[in-house]
């Protein structure tokens, strides 16, 4: 038998401060915060939404025997790929009426499926935040 991915159900990433990246999800990707507890856990987690995906927000301060994590937990070192329906100019106009700045873009990329338009900007921890859209 042969295994089959077929989709990211969620990614975890390592935060200095729980509150401040969800507000920034929030705020510039419009993800939805979701409070929760795991089976099996006393303790409430945080995590943001988007379509089918989420992003569990782990403090980087956080047990490994609390939270099962990766081996080496650093905040800032991810980068991050999301894809929009908005056009790049209107990333770049909301970026900016935001006062997030801007990293690069619009420039094409090559992403999994074909083209795409990418404008680059980072969370508070300093990830690279990438937003595109496909061209056809």
């Amino acid at each position: 038998m042969e295994l089959v991915v077929t989709s990211l159900d969620h990614l975890v990433l390592n935060v200095s401060d729980v509150e401040v990246s969800a507000a920034w999800y929030q705020r510039v990707l419009g993800m939805r915060r979701e409070d929760f507890t795991p089976a099996g856990s006393s303790s409430a987690r945080t995590s943001v939404k988007f379509g089918k995906q989420k992003i569990n927000l782990r403090p980087a301060s956080a047990s490994p025997d609390a939270w099962l994590t990766a081996r080496s937990v650093a905040t800032g070192s991810a980068d991050l790929c999301f894809l929009s329906t908005s056009v790049p100019d209107e990333v770049v106009a909301h970026l900016h009426a935001l006062d997030i700045p801007i990293e690069k873009g619009p420039v094409e990329r090559t992403g999994a499926q074909g083209t795409l338009l990418s404008v680059y900007c980072r969370d508070p921890d300093g990830n690279l935040i990438e937003i595109a859209s496909y061209t056809t």
